[in-house]
């Protein structure tokens, strides 16, 4: 009988220089010690499913576990937006029912306006996806205000199959095991408020990320990521 399991996997391209490029912006980023005047902040997001119970679960006993329907009734979708700031052990977890543009660039603003109002400038760890781009803040700011925020921001763009650069994405992953995983979430309020105390107990706890793959790492150990020098 063939062997039908497959494995899904980010696999990186071989001898990509954009790819490399991009990778050691990011590990360079990393590498570079706390400053409060320009903190390194990674964000991802990620769609979420609501959904409903369509009958009432039976509670748990001293014999039985709480026993829930296999059938459920789906009530629409949102998105979850993480910002991690890995060196002072902190995350931010937002919840809108889109994820456009104009959500993210309405989070970023967020950002730059409360937690990081006395930063001179933020770098920003992303994914190149069409929605994170300066002119996402031209749409939803008035021209003057929108230029404003572009100069606060430094962009580091992880690389296409190279989401294992973000730490976000890996804050994000945490939290859907801790939280959200074998959970139904019925609409946006509740899934606001149980990401909000994932984020709050994560935060009093000061989970920080210690960072330790550098540079002279990749190029030793993914030496297939660099292209070979045409002499």
């Amino acid at each position: 009988m063939t062997n039908r399991k497959i494995q899904y996997w980010v696999i990186p391209p071989d001898a990509d220089a954009e790819y490399a490029a991009c990778m050691e912006d990011v590990l360079e980023t990393y590498a570079q010690p706390y400053d409060t005047a320009f903190p390194v902040v990674c964000m991802d997001e990620q769609p979420v499913q609501l959904t409903k119970e369509t009958r009432e679960p039976i509670a748990v006993t001293r014999k039985h576990p709480r026993r829930v329907d296999y059938e459920y009734e789906r009530a629409g979708t949102a998105c979850i937006f993480m910002f991690a700031e890995p060196l002072s052990g902190w995350r931010k977890v937002s919840v809108r029912p889109r994820r456009t543009k104009v959500d993210w660039a309405f989070e970023m603003e967020e950002l730059l306006r409360t937690r990081y109002a006395d930063a001179k400038k933020v770098i920003l760890v992303s994914d190149n996806l069409n929605t994170h781009t300066k002119g996402a803040f031209y749409e939803a700011f008035p021209p003057d205000q929108a230029r404003a925020i572009v100069q606060r921001l430094e962009f580091r763009f992880t690389p296409k199959h190279g989401s294992w650069l973000n730490i976000a994405e890996n804050e994000l992953s945490s939290m859907t095991r801790q939280c959200l995983s074998g959970r139904r979430i019925p609409n946006i309020k509740m899934l606001r408020e149980e990401t909000d105390a994932w984020a709050t107990d994560s935060n009093d706890k000061q989970r920080g990320v210690d960072w330790q793959f550098t540079i002279e790492n990749a190029r030793h150990k993914l030496k297939s990521l660099y292209p070979k020098i045409k002499n």
